[in-house]
């Protein structure tokens, strides 16, 4: 079991690390994190940084979601 759980970490530990992700600019996890940590001028802006107030609207296609009706 001693085994299986150092593979594991080894594992994790190549994934968050060491490994480039598409989804992320093929940069690792690691290297994106810390620029999203990386203080710029949009950090410093916090108007930047707040949410809108309006509600987001219905994914494209969705006119009438069903309505949820209870079991029974």
């Amino acid at each position: 079991l001693d085994d299986a759980r150092a593979k594991i970490a080894n594992w994790v530990a190549d994934y968050n690390l060491q490994r480039p992700h598409s989804s992320l600019k093929y940069l690792t996890p690691a290297a994106y994190a810390a620029h999203l940590t990386a203080t710029d001028d949009r950090l410093r802006n916090p108007d930047q940084l707040r949410r809108s107030s309006v509600a987001p609207s219905a994914p494209l296609g969705v006119q009438n979601p069903e309505t949820l009706t209870a079991a029974g």
